[in-house]
């Protein structure tokens, strides 16, 4: 398949059309930010990661009924993804409080929920990517219910499996955000990724930040976590 023009260039990744008009090119980058773009920098190698971490998690949502743009990893930082519309909605799941939730809430960082909390945020990078409820994406026209009650449906499900796998590789599933797509048939899927940019994961035993936290914290050792995140999933 042959890349041609870049569409799209976002905060992680750029976006090429190919030849195939059903098919993008995606190419993660190494750039880091935090804060809605306040905070950059670079992780070195998280293009990689973040690449190799997401078709290795999708091929496992696949082979268990979770539908997704992943098409081919075509080498280390490129990937073939069907053509979506992305749906305009930052879908949050929630299994720990930590991060605005711990905030917002007033809770200790840490403290296990006592039920998995779903959260909607608007996608507007101007606007700070606003929390919304079910009401407000009816009237902003986001989604319509049938399509809502599939994406809610699909991230419980995406939730239980990917905390269950994770926990074979010692990881604990904190919290993550998805987003979803219509494909050329409307047929919403999973799309973007799946990486330690878009899921706090932590250590299960020692409950070590492995992910963009440490970057967003100024904490340290970002590289290594993203590292150690691939070497226990993909054993590299």
């Amino acid at each position: 398949m042959k890349k041609l023009e870049q569409l799209y260039e976002g905060k992680a990744k750029k976006v090429f059309k190919t030849d195939d008009e059903n098919c993008y090119i995606v190419e993660y980058k190494d750039d880091a930010t935090a804060g809605n773009g306040a905070k950059k920098g670079t992780i070195l190698g998280k293009g990689v990661v973040n690449n190799r971490v997401t078709n290795h998690l999708m091929k496992m949502l696949e082979q268990n009924g979770i539908p997704t743009h992943l098409v081919e990893e075509i080498n280390d930082r490129e990937t073939i993804v069907k053509k979506v519309t992305i749906v305009p909605l930052e879908v949050i799941v929630r299994n720990v409080a930590a991060g605005s939730l711990a905030k917002r809430l007033g809770m200790e960082e840490g403290t296990v929920l006592k039920s998995t909390v779903l959260e909607y945020c608007y996608k507007d990078d101007d606007l700070g990517d606003p929390m919304v409820n079910e009401y407000h994406i009816a009237a902003l026209g986001c989604a319509t219910p049938d399509e809502l009650k599939q994406i809610a449906d699909y991230s419980f499900k995406i939730n239980k499996l990917l905390g269950d796998y994770l926990k074979d590789a010692g990881i604990e599933l904190i919290d993550f955000k998805l987003e979803f797509g219509r494909d050329v048939n409307g047929k919403i899927i999973l799309a973007d990724e799946i990486s330690p940019d878009t899921c706090r994961f932590w250590d299960s035993k020692t409950h070590a930040h492995l992910d963009k936290d440490l970057f967003r914290r100024d904490l340290g050792g970002a590289e290594e976590a993203y590292k150690e995140v691939l070497s226990r999933l993909l054993g590299k």
